[in-house]
């Protein structure tokens, strides 16, 4: 089923271009933000209007009066200089709501994109031989949100991790390796990440502190670019140490990366000099001060000059920048991407704002394309610092998802002691993990925000505990509606329309319906808050029917409806936090 929003727009439009003649005419639909305005207004008419040089209130009434919306809304009215004003019917809500409910695909009745597109979903890019951070949350969840928003909008979404696993650091590390434990060769398992951790400051201090182990680090970082075995073998190590580490983050997570998603600096070092070449040769790139630069049109320094995008340096070396720009080429032309999204943090604005301009110079982009830079805030401490430990180091990112998961079994005992050992710690990991993850996504991705425990483990307001309690407490009335011997399933097999009636049916059924409206928005501008405002307000309006309509107490034609509404409430908040927001939901808190 299409949106509200959706249908309304299309039969809109329609009498529009009948009346006035004009192709294209947008009704520019919304849900209305006042009740007595009904539940849409249209405001496309102004436009129009101005257009046509007429006034826009008498050609709104001639639109309504073309217009043919009776099998959905009470008759439109016309509001102010020129609004449309719509107010759904109580028989539409109940159809569209058992149609809601019996979808047998899963879906809710909300249909897939009819333009999808091949989309590539740049994010996480954790380091190689560190530890996966505080730092890395945002991009690694909000991404991961992303791609599963887009794939069910029906996308085409590939996933890609671009791993930082090359560069001169490895060549410090692997010399260090080779001096201090040269049995990492021939018996690899004998060094673990936070040996590397370790080796990697130390081989840091020696390259400047010893020009001969600089000249040996700088000797390696050649035979790697040679592909020299031993070398190749430590470095293999080193990668794949790393990703014992990193991937059961990603698995605790409940996020869909693995190796296969990974596109590390090493898959491109051997195209870097080929996207120069390309680069310069297409009139693109210029060298400038002995290095090769890309000069995009609108970029300026604090004098007032061009700013360079640098590809190359005057020592013939290759940046991040080139990699970027090797990448994009790769997902562009070989992975015929037509949307490409980067998450990352909002300091490198300026950096993907030049490198999408760079590629269209070099005409990398077709007209159809996008490249979107889906940027985000800082997570910051109580202190309104950066997030760090009361010592000032960074936090590892296990360490903080394994506190998250003990606080949550303190609350768990707490509230609900009868619970044996392996649901505590069931409820404890979906509460945890969740709670983290919820907090993050409820705050709007480019403002900065306050952790914390306290506030993001509460049972109340807008949390990730709340929301899990919400399902779990319309589940426990589906039990409940079993122990009394009530066939549920045939209840609403008989249904052919819910009975919504009473002002809390009718509100809550209306806002289950804009479920697919919310997830457009989301998937839209890549914001996963507006789904869990969502699911928040849903819960609040379930609160409140199930406070004025009594269920299981009902008469048996009410009772069927209400099973239902409590049934698509369970449904919607189920899919929202587990399917789209990758958050475990559980029957019982």
């Amino acid at each position: 089923m299409k949106t509200i929003v959706e249908i309304l727009s299309g039969r809109v439009s329609e009498a529009m271009e009948k009346v006035t003649g004009e192709a294209d005419c947008q009704a520019l639909v919304r849900q209305s933000q006042d009740a007595r305005f009904g539940d849409y207004q249209s405001n496309g008419v102004m436009g129009l209007a101005k257009r046509l040089k007429t006034n826009p209130r008498e050609l709104a009434g001639k639109i309504v009066a073309e217009l043919d919306v009776s099998d959905m809304c009470e008759e439109p009215e016309v509001a102010g200089p020129g609004f449309i004003n719509f107010t759904l019917k109580n028989e539409f809500i109940g159809g569209r709501l058992a149609g809601m409910d019996k979808d047998a695909a899963g879906r809710l009745g909300i249909d897939s994109t009819e333009e999808a597109k091949k989309v590539v979903v740049d994010f996480s890019a954790p380091n190689i031989a560190k530890q996966m951070h505080v730092g890395h949350l945002r991009s690694t969840i909000i991404g991961d949100c992303i791609c599963r928003l887009m794939e069910f909008r029906g996308h085409e979404v590939v996933r890609q991790n671009h791993i930082g696993d090359w560069g001169t650091q490895f060549g410090m590390l692997i010399a260090y390796l080779k001096d201090e434990n040269p049995e990492v060769i021939d018996k690899p398992e004998t060094v673990e990440i936070a040996d590397l951790e370790q080796f990697y400051k130390n081989a840091k201090k020696r390259c400047d502190e010893d020009p001969a182990f600089e000249a040996k680090a700088r000797s390696e970082v050649v035979k790697l670019h040679n592909h020299a075995e031993d070398t190749l073998t430590v470095w293999k190590h080193i990668v794949d140490e790393s990703r014992k580490h990193y991937q059961p983050i990603y698995d605790m997570l409940g996020v869909d990366l693995d190796e296969s998603n990974e596109r590390g600096e090493s898959f491109y070092a051997d195209r870097l000099a080929g996207v120069v070449e390309e680069l310069k040769t297409r009139g693109v790139a210029i060298e400038s001060e002995g290095a090769v630069c890309v000069f995009p049109e609108g970029f300026k320094n604090k004098e007032g000059d061009p700013l360079p995008f640098i590809v190359q340096k005057s020592d013939g070396a290759f940046l991040y920048a080139t990699t970027d720009m090797a990448a994009l080429q790769y997902r562009l032309r070989e992975l015929g991407a037509d949307k490409v999204i980067y998450v990352t943090d909002g300091r490198q604005q300026l950096h993907f704002k030049m490198l999408f301009a760079s590629a269209r110079m070099a005409d990398w982009v077709s007209e159809d394309a996008e490249l979107m830079h889906v940027w985000f805030g800082t997570m910051l401490g109580e202190d309104g610092k950066p997030f760090k430990t009361r010592s000032g180091k960074t936090i590892k990112l296990r360490d903080l998802l394994s506190e998250a998961v003990e606080r949550a079994r303190g609350v768990v005992e707490e509230k609900n002691p009868g619970l044996n050992d392996e649901q505590k710690d069931q409820v404890a990991r979906a509460v945890g993990i969740g709670a983290v993850k919820y907090a993050d996504f409820s705050n709007n991705r480019t403002t900065d925000y306050v952790f914390s425990f306290d506030r993001m483990l509460s049972m109340d307001g807008n949390t990730a505990p709340y929301m899990q309690y919400a399902y779990a407490r319309v589940k426990s009335i589906e039990r409940k509606a079993e122990e009394k011997g009530v066939d549920i399933a045939a209840e609403v097999e008989r249904l052919g329309a819910l009975n919504v009636s009473e002002p809390a049916e009718v509100e809550l059924g209306k806002h289950i319906m804009r479920y697919g409206e919310a997830i457009a928005s989301a998937s839209a501008d890549c914001r996963p808050n507006f789904l869990t405002s969502y699911l928040y307000d849903l819960a609040q309006k379930f609160s409140s029917f199930y406070s004025a309509c009594p269920v299981l107490g009902a008469d048996e034609d009410k009772r069927a409806t209400r099973l239902v509404l409590c049934d698509l409430t369970a449904n919607v908040i189920r899919h929202g936090l587990s399917e789209l927001l990758g958050i475990d939901v559980v029957e019982q808190m």
